[in-house]
């Protein structure tokens, strides 16, 4: 897949590198291409930087994977994104999102053309992503949407970046579920001192 990263930091990074490794094209779409961080990621397999309305242009699949705060600033950015399918990996934590909006994923739809968007990799953390192996077992992940097309995107994105499974939880009016899972990770992580090295797996009898 030609896959747009748009947010080279934590997130964006771990994922483009996984990706990278995996044999989609990675293309970063960055405000200002001579300084952005993630320069490194250039360093990895079929990786580019280009501006943000570029590297949508170039793209089947882009990752919004930039702070919560710029969402519509960020989806304004992006261009023309008709028939493409968008990947939401933001989170509103503490209130700190766009004004209005009670998750990322509606501003998002509120403020492109696309109706392809799957709330995904936003439920843990991206040492989570980089590595996703506990012991002898790889960790989970999990998504929301109405879009169908989107859904078998990011689960075949997450089977590529090394989770064992991606779960459906519903649709659209699960986004803001998929939010407070996002919290209950840092919840436990930061503020009840378990660390960044937890993470989640469906267990079945």
């Amino acid at each position: 897949m030609r896959i747009a990263i748009i947010g080279t930091g934590n997130v964006g990074g771990a994922l483009a590198t996984k990706w990278s490794n995996a044999g989609h094209t990675i293309l970063l779409g960055v405000k200002d291409q001579q300084n952005f961080k993630g320069k490194n990621l250039l360093n990895n397999p079929s990786t580019s930087v280009h501006q943000v309305a570029d590297a949508v242009s170039k793209a089947e699949v882009i990752l919004l994977a930039t702070p919560a705060m710029a969402a519509i600033e960020v989806a304004h950015s992006l261009g023309d994104t008709t028939g493409k399918v968008l990947i939401d990996s933001m989170n509103i934590v503490m209130g700190r999102g766009p004004a209005g909006y009670t998750n990322t994923s509606d501003a998002l739809l509120d403020h492109t053309n696309s109706r392809d968007l799957v709330k995904c990799f936003n439920t843990t953390g991206f040492n989570n992503m980089a590595d996703t192996t506990y012991a002898d077992q790889k960790i989970d992940a999990f998504m929301c949407g109405d879009s169908s097309k989107a859904k078998a995107v990011a689960r075949q994105l997450a089977l590529d970046a090394g989770f064992a499974s991606c779960y459906d939880t519903g649709g659209n009016d699960r986004f803001a579920l998929l939010e407070q899972f996002a919290f209950f990770w840092i919840n436990l992580a930061m503020f009840q001192g378990q660390g960044r090295e937890i993470a989640f797996k469906l267990l079945k009898r």
